[in-house]
């Protein structure tokens, strides 16, 4: 069984402290930060102030962002293998098998624009 949780907020608005909280007590967990999907510096936009806009979706790869969702929703054991998520559950149940896993996989999607995109 797959789930997914999201887990939006403002900046500075405890997300991330939230998660790590989440995955220190969750099987199978896997997370997927927004801000580590920013553009590169350059193809940040400039707002009228002169300064880089990052507070807007625009700022964030959200293909890239979403292939990465994908890739976990297609096969969770093999994208938590890839990612170094410790899979106890997963060596005790099904010691070799071939990345398919009927157990409870969870992905963790977070970020402060996580509601403005789709």
């Amino acid at each position: 069984m797959k789930y997914i949780i999201g887990i939006g907020g403002v900046t500075n608005g405890g997300k991330t402290t939230l998660t790590n909280r989440l995955i220190q007590h969750l099987p199978n967990c896997c997370v997927v930060h927004q801000d580590d999907f920013f553009k590169p510096q350059d193809q940040i936009e400039e707002g009228e102030d002169g300064f880089k806009q990052y507070d807007v979706i625009t700022a964030l790869d959200m293909d890239a962002m979403m292939s990465t969702i994908h890739a976990w929703i297609e096969n969770p054991v093999k994208f938590e293998r890839s990612h170094g998520v410790n899979n106890t559950l997963d060596a005790d149940i099904l010691p070799e098998s071939n990345d398919k896993d009927e157990g409870i996989h969870i992905l963790i999607v977070e970020g402060f624009l996580l509601y403005t995109y789709g």
